[in-house]
């Protein structure tokens, strides 16, 4: 059992001049987070990648490969890459790269990708989304598999018998990062590949169907259940108390989620209900004191028999001394209880 976080990049946003942090001064923070959530013991990291003002990571790599200068332990992830607007063969690249140099902590995320910058700016059509997708993991894959690739796709020129450089001294992790589309648990579960839930809004407990599809699936196409991998990765905020988190959090947690809103046509106002309702036990926020916040990662552990938990972190653009702040929580209290009830060290 994994238990990590992961980021976006966010950008502090600052009201009163309505202006972005710079993204130089937040991949800074960044590197100091995870470089202390090392330090702390958590034992994993993902970070997006978004072509936005309002985040600062475009290439998960870059940032991935700085950060592993710097630590000793933490697996570091992409979470996720948008596959479907990227090159398998410098994605594989540059993976391998990262593996050599971090001593085999690499792995990669792909996702088809929620937001739809990407698409555009790297000469993507969007009518072609979800093939795009199909294609390109086939490519990524084949690159693992085979040290000579050989491989004709529609999207882009074939491959005759070449070989991608570096190669790494493994077989790189590859997980598929899903929200509710069954087709995409399916895809998973009949390539055998570890899966990852973004479970954001609603009931936790909603995914029972989709994790179960995805055990069906992986099972029926002869896969060994003892190498099957599941997690979620949810929104997670820890503090002291919750009048606090409702008082300092909420208003910014909502600014944003009413800005991604606005730019998605859903014309309605994320409410003060719907937050503290995200936050009760079945409630998809995985946010409150540090015992509830693993109590409820406890529950959802054992319900749907997770091998990974990945504590999102810096929706709503939290401060650097805030993140680090539940960092530290989360590395000196909530995980730990968690640990402590599976008798995991």
């Amino acid at each position: 059992m994994e238990l990590g976080i992961g980021m976006f990049g966010d950008n502090v946003y600052d009201k009163s001049s309505n202006t972005f942090q710079s993204a130089g001064s937040r991949l800074k923070e960044i590197i100091e987070e995870v470089k202390y959530a090392d330090k702390l013991g958590i034992d994993f990291f993902a970070m997006g990648e978004h072509h936005r003002e309002d985040y600062s990571v475009s290439a998960p790599e870059i940032i991935l490969s700085a950060i592993s200068s710097v630590t000793k332990n933490i697996l570091l992830s992409s979470g996720v890459n948008v596959l479907s607007s990227a090159d398998p063969v410098k994605l594989y690249q540059d993976y391998s790269m990262l593996d050599l140099m971090s001593d085999q902590r690499a792995e990669i995320m792909v996702g088809r990708g929620s937001f739809i910058e990407s698409f555009p700016l790297f000469g993507q059509d969007l009518k072609d989304y979800h093939e795009l997708f199909t294609e390109k993991l086939d490519l990524l894959l084949n690159i693992r598999k085979n040290k000579e690739v050989s491989w004709k796709g529609e999207f882009r020129s074939p491959i005759h018998k070449q070989t991608v450089y570096p190669r790494p001294n493994r077989e790189i992790p590859i997980w598929v990062a899903v929200g509710g589309t069954p087709a995409s648990v399916e895809r998973a579960g009949r390539l055998g590949l570890p899966i990852i839930f973004a479970i954001i809004g609603g009931q936790w407990r909603q995914f029972q169907q989709l994790v179960d599809y995805y055990k069906e699936t992986y099972l029926t196409h002869g896969h060994d259940p003892k190498e099957m991998k599941i997690g979620v990765h949810a929104h997670t905020y820890v503090g002291k108390d919750n009048e606090s988190i409702l008082k300092n959090y909420f208003p910014r947690y909502a600014h944003q989620m009413d800005k991604i809103g606005r730019e998605r046509g859903w014309n309605n106002t994320y409410t003060e209900q719907q937050f503290t309702y995200g936050m009760n036990e079945n409630g998809a926020l995985f946010m409150g004191t540090p015992q509830e916040v693993a109590n409820k990662i406890i529950d959802i552990i054992e319900t749907f028999n997770l091998t990974r938990f990945v504590a999102h972190l810096d929706t709503g653009r939290p401060m650097h001394e805030e993140l680090m702040q539940v960092i530290e929580l989360l590395g000196k209290e909530v995980y730990p209880i968690v640990r402590k009830h599976f008798s995991v060290k």
